[in-house]
């Protein structure tokens, strides 16, 4: 295990927070599925829920970590590859559809051979927020013309959004405003943004309008998500209508210490009790501290992902860490807000504990990208702290070559030094000593002048 965990690069208190996410997605996924497991199965067993749910999970985590092994810049040129395949996707999506549980979801297509409901919006949302990056990135050296971005930025971003907005018009409103936070933050020009979502706003009301007029002509979910905003409105007793209302009395029930895990009484009534309801249930199970709990959890991570981004050594990866951390805590918020009913109901499920495959992996995909990005900042620290250590080691070398060099100066000085010292002794010696004829002719006679 601590091999493993050594392992794992990048940012570790991200890989906590995940981590902890995904172990306390267990226990509310195994008591909320049993309604599904009763009405299916008739026998109210949901381990084999739980099961699918662990491998979803497990799944997910082996995406996070081969995706984290991947330099983060090669996402840079993978986003302009796939924007074409991604419009494909969405287009056969759009055509084709998915019924799930003999409801129309054309958000959903059926994944070949496998057998697994994909959600193509959710991996359009990550490649559009990769390619977005990329643009800013790029543009901020020489400041673009209005024409220049909206062709190559504001053209594929519209064509995406067109794409997802007839059967998910929660996701394109989220990944719309994603988009436009993530280019305030590439310091686009502002003049340019409120252009933006004029030409948004305007182009969503008049396909509203168009829609309501011919609705014969969208045969997806573009009267599902209309009614939902005309129920949230006004007070239309519809599927919608009751579903909120299961989830407050859920919540209200809960109060401050919950039942107890297990004990949810409103997981028997609501239909989406395991993916879009789930904060109920953890409410109504864990009681306030429980929801203050998981709600604690995505603002620090959300704390997190503004610390990597702020720590990241390029532009873009400080793009890529906004465009993709951001729209996963507020999807989360999206998820509570609609159990309370602050928002109408939107489809969206609470990342990485809501039971699903395809939204639990494109959540992995978009994490791993973003460990990616804090693993090449450890590395360069790395890489620094090395370059560090042996300029320190070079420099005690050189300190130690030249106190060498002065040790042996200082030795030589002294050795001169007592040289000198002996010369002077001898002719000392010489000066006051007397010789005789016999003993040294010379210095005797030296010894008579010095007298």
């Amino acid at each position: 295990m601590k091999q493993l965990i050594n392992s794992l690069k990048g940012d570790k208190v991200i890989w906590a927070f995940i981590a902890l996410l995904a172990l306390f997605s267990f226990m509310p996924v195994f008591s909320a599925s049993s309604n599904l497991a009763y009405m299916r199965h008739g026998s109210g067993n949901a381990l084999t829920y739980l099961l699918k749910h662990a491998v979803h999970i497990f799944i997910g985590f082996f995406i996070i970590y081969q995706v984290h092994k991947i330099p983060y810049h090669y996402f840079r040129g993978i986003s302009m590859f796939a924007l074409p395949i991604v419009w494909v996707l969405l287009i056969y999506t759009l055509v084709k559809g998915t019924v799930i549980d003999g409801a129309n979801a054309s958000r959903w297509i059926q994944i070949p051979f496998i057998g697994i409901s994909f959600q193509t919006s959710t991996l359009a949302a990550i490649v559009l927020y990769v390619f977005v990056a990329r643009y800013l990135s790029k543009s901020r050296e020489v400041e673009p013309t209005f024409k220049q971005s909206f062709i190559d930025l504001w053209i594929p971003v519209f064509v995406t959004l067109a794409l997802i907005f007839p059967a998910n018009f929660s996701t394109a409103a989220l990944i719309f405003a994603m988009v436009t936070m993530l280019a305030f933050i590439g310091k686009y020009p502002l003049r340019y943004i409120g252009l933006i979502l004029g030409v948004g706003l305007v182009s969503a009301l008049f396909f509203i309008l168009i829609a309501k007029k011919f609705p014969e002509a969208f045969p997806n979910r573009v009267d599902t998500w209309i009614s939902r905003i005309d129920n949230f409105m006004g007070d239309k007793p519809d599927e919608d209508i009751y579903q909120i209302e299961k989830a407050k009395i859920a919540i209200a029930t809960g109060g401050v210490y919950g039942l107890g895990p297990g004990k949810s009484v409103q997981k028997n009534f609501l239909p989406q009790s395991s993916s879009d309801f789930i904060f109920a249930i953890i409410v109504e199970e864990y009681g306030l501290f429980g929801a203050m709990g998981i709600l604690s959890i995505y603002l620090l991570l959300l704390f997190r992902f503004i610390i990597a981004a702020h720590k990241a050594n390029s532009l873009f990866g400080k793009l890529v860490v906004v465009g993709l951390g951001f729209p996963i805590v507020f999807q989360a918020f999206i998820n509570m807000a609609v159990a309370v009913e602050l928002l109408p109901v939107t489809g969206q499920t609470l990342p990485l504990i809501s039971s699903g495959g395809s939204s639990v992996w494109m959540t992995c995909i978009a994490i791993g990208i973003i460990l990616s990005v804090t693993r090449k900042e450890e590395e360069v620290a790395a890489e620094l702290e090395e370059k560090q250590k042996r300029e320190e080691a070079l420099q005690r070398l050189i300190d130690k070559q030249l106190q060498e060099d002065e040790d042996e100066v200082e030795e030589v000085d002294e050795n001169q030094e007592k040289v000198n010292q002996m010369k002077a002794s001898i002719k000392d010696k010489i000066m006051v000593e007397d010789y005789s004829i016999e003993e040294n002719p010379m210095l005797a006679i030296k010894g008579m002048r010095k007298k």
